[in-house]
């Protein structure tokens, strides 16, 4: 039995993640798009195959969280899947980690507050891992969120092909303001909870990611401009 669009934002919300965020981050998540998978089979916004075994996992639920603005570039979507049994409990974790996949559930479930997973999203750049200890390996840590402020412009990723472009002016008007909100992260995390409204089906989330893309570039040409 399928689930209908308000039965499914209403699960979703009663698994969501619970973000933990820099104490210098500039930019939270604007929106979230929402799946349910029944099935194993490929996922709707990522390059990836989600399988489970249906005997112990009811369906997966998956988080398209999206901002407007990493420290990087304009638009970021990071990832989260929550694997559900059949009695309701979290089963288990994953979470995109710079176009990888990390497993989001410790140990003996320590990062549960019970039926939501803590994960720790990276300062400006956004990847997730349930230890924030994983980002201090990075060795750009500190200077994506500050030399390199900007230095991506607009992304345009394979699932946007088609849908907006860029070229050096937008880059560059990108960069300037950008490099506005370069930071040092503090390493200090603070509870983020995303909010009932931010929730829509990333069906409708994919319809209007141009639009806000639009959006975000008219208020930097009226800001940077000639």
């Amino acid at each position: 039995m399928t689930m209908s669009e308000m039965e499914m934002l209403q699960t979703a919300m009663s698994y969501a993640p619970v973000l933990m965020f820099d104490r210098n981050e500039p930019f939270y998540p604007d929106l979230v798009g929402v799946s349910v998978l029944h099935r194993s089979g490929p996922s709707p916004s990522f390059r990836r195959d989600i399988e489970f075994p249906v005997e112990v996992v009811q369906y997966v639920i998956e988080f398209a969280i999206w901002w407007d603005y990493e420290i990087g570039h304009l638009y970021e979507m990071e990832h989260v899947w929550i694997y559900v049994g059949h009695d309701g409990e979290v089963v288990d974790c994953e979470a995109s980690f710079h176009g990888k996949v990390l497993r989001g559930l410790l140990k003996d479930r320590v990062n549960m507050i019970g039926r939501h997973v803590c994960l720790y999203s990276q300062p400006g750049k956004h990847a997730f891992s349930p230890l924030p200890v994983v980002f201090e390996l990075l060795p750009n840590l500190y200077i994506a969120a500050g030399a390199k402020a900007g230095c991506d412009g607009l992304l345009v990723n394979e699932l946007f092909h088609g849908y907006f472009e860029t070229n050096e002016q937008i880059d560059a008007q990108v960069m300037r303001y950008l490099q506005t909100k370069a930071f040092v992260p503090a390493m200090e995390f603070q509870e983020y909870l995303l909010q009932p409204e931010m929730f829509m089906t990333w069906d409708n989330l994919f319809g209007i990611i141009p639009q806000r893309i639009e959006n975000r570039l008219m208020e930097l040409e009226q800001l940077y401009g000639v």
